[in-house]
Formats: C-alpha cells, structure tokens, sequence
C-alpha cells in the first residue's frame, strides 16, 4: 500500500519519493520520467526567473545535464510536510558535484563543481506540482573564476539585452499559486522563522544568544564557517545593503524525526530598495526581491547549523537592469 493515496507503492514515504525522483532524473538522466513526476503545468520558480510546463522543466534539466554531464546530486535532508489527504511540500537540500563541460555558465573549462540547490516542492498524486529552488549561482560561477555581477551584465547582452532578457522572480511576474498553506504549527519551525525575522529586522544582537558558539554555518557562495562571528558576518551585509526592505515568511516546516535532530526549514522573501552599503556594493536604489530558503538543526546550545541560500545572480539583475548600464 502507498505511503499516500495517488502515490506508487514502491515509495516508503515523502523523502523516499524525493530521493528516487532525483536520483532518476538528475544522476540516471531518465528524462523520460519528467512526464511521470512532473504534472503537465507544473510551475518552476528559481530566483532567476519562472517557468511552466513540462517542456520548460525538461529544458532546465536537460541545459544542466549537458553543462555537468556527471553531475551527483546529493539529497542531504529532505523537511516535509503532509499537505490535504494526497499530497505533501517537501523542502529538500541537494550537495552537488559536477565536471564543468560547458555551456550557459562559459564554455568548457573541465574544473570541479561543488555547490547546493534549496528547493521547496509541492507534491501530489505522484507528481510535482510546484516548485520553488535556489541554486547557488555564486559559487559555481566563483568555482569557474568568473565575478558574478560581470557574469550577470554580460547574460543581459546574451539575452538580447534589458527589454529581451528572462526577468528575476518578483511579485510582479509570479504566478498565482494554488498552494495555500504556510506550514505546519511545530516549536522549531517558529523557533527558526522567528530568529530570522529579529535578524532581518536589525537584532544581530540575537545571534549570540540563539547560535550554539560552535555552530557549522553554510551560506551562498559556498561559504562555510563556525559559530557567531561567521553568522554575523554572513548576515550584517545583507541587512545593511536593503536596510529598509520588508521581510516576510513564506512558507515554514518544523520536524522531529527519530535519529535526527530538531530541525526547521523557512522559505524567505525580502522585498525593498537597495539603498545601503552591504552584500552588493554601492546603494543603487533599486527595488529587489529576493528569495532565500534556510534549513537548520538545533541542539541544547540553541541552531548548531544553518543552511541558507540566495541566488546572488538573481539580486544583481535586479540591480543592473535598474541602472540601466549593462
């Protein structure tokens, strides 16, 4: 019997589901199987743009599997959530390894890739029905020796220039979504969504006192660090380059499993001018939006690791289109 009703019986539960599709489809290349597990108007918002169908999904992954033909696609963690009688949000964290072979990033350099994807993906009847992801844009394009605001203001070119080119996830471009639930009631979660929200708001103030001191930390770019000072200095940029923007929380999951640890996942929004000093050079006052997803575990010190991504890429399309000089 199925683990939930319109789901095949060969799946255990929610990450089982979540493994054995991804491994599918990014390692084993069964692009066969997008018409299986991708329902025919599934939605596709990354931070850099968004997409509906199969065909535009099968076209991502496709784009991808011939840029890192041999890429591993690690799920880390997969913190879910039953959503109605068949269905389910699953926000999942991906360790990825490739060979650079070539293609939208620059042509073939054969370096190593190492970088994580963040996607949240809303799952029913056997199938993907939305999907929101961020890839880690800046360490794959820092891995390749490339600046990712050059990067991005050449892409505008390559895309036909500011009127032509694929425009940033923003509230104005993003589809209406039939999915309207915000998470589950669950301690962590709230613990997580919370810390974020005083973070956002100013209260760096907070970390020391919500941050085990030994905390592992993972943040885009593919920057890693320990405890306070590597939190801080992860988050006080981003406050001080949009100190007037509006945080909001999307979506939030918090889980007890056995074997794990407490841990949550909140999918993010940051929405305002870019008129500070901070992650992205001199204030421009351009509107963003920006979508960030964070994963964490907490231990009997408060968070002991944090996983949190933005498409930086994303951000400085924003930026670039908003100055006009590409």
């Amino acid at each position: 019997m199925a683990f939930m009703p319109g789901f095949d019986e060969q799946w255990r539960d929610a990450p089982d589901f979540i493994h054995g599709m991804t491994r599918a489809i990014w390692e084993d290349h069964h692009f066969d199987h997008l018409n299986r597990y991708f329902e025919p108007e599934t939605i596709l918002r990354q931070a850099s743009g968004v997409s509906r169908g199969q065909a535009n999904v099968a076209r991502h992954v496709r784009a991808i599997a011939v840029e890192q033909p041999d890429l591993v696609a690690r799920v880390e963690d997969v913190i879910w959530v039953p959503v109605g009688f068949k269905g389910f949000l699953a926000s999942q964290r991906l360790y990825c390894t490739a060979t650079h072979a070539g293609g939208a990033y620059a042509p073939a350099t054969h370096k190593q890739l190492t970088y994580r994807v963040l996607r949240d993906q809303w799952c029913r009847g056997n199938a993907v029905a939305e999907t929101w992801e961020v890839t880690d844009q800046g360490a794959i394009l820092r891995q390749l020796g490339l600046n990712p605001e050059d990067w991005t203001r050449d892409l505008i070119r390559r895309e036909g220039g500011p009127a032509q080119c694929v425009k940033p996830l923003t509230p104005a471009n993003d589809p209406i979504s039939p999915y309207e639930d915000s998470g589950n009631d669950n301690q962590w979660g709230h613990m997580l969504a919370g810390l974020l929200t005083r973070i956002m708001r100013g209260e760096l103030g907070v970390i020391p006192g919500q941050y085990d001191p030994a905390a592992e930390l993972a943040y885009p770019g593919h920057v890693t660090g320990t405890g306070h000072s590597a939190a801080s200095k992860f988050w006080m940029p981003l406050c001080a380059a949009f100190p007037n923007a509006q945080f909001s929380v999307a979506h939030v999951i918090g889980l007890e499993d056995p074997l794990n640890p407490p841990r949550a996942s909140v999918r993010w929004s940051l929405i305002g001018k870019h008129d500070g000093w901070g992650s992205f050079g001199a204030p421009s006052g351009a509107m963003v939006h920006v979508m960030g997803i964070t994963h964490a575990e907490f231990g009997p010190n408060g968070l002991r690791r944090e996983w949190t991504l933005i498409d930086e890429t994303a951000v400085w399309k924003q930026i670039i289109l908003a100055r006009g000089a590409v």
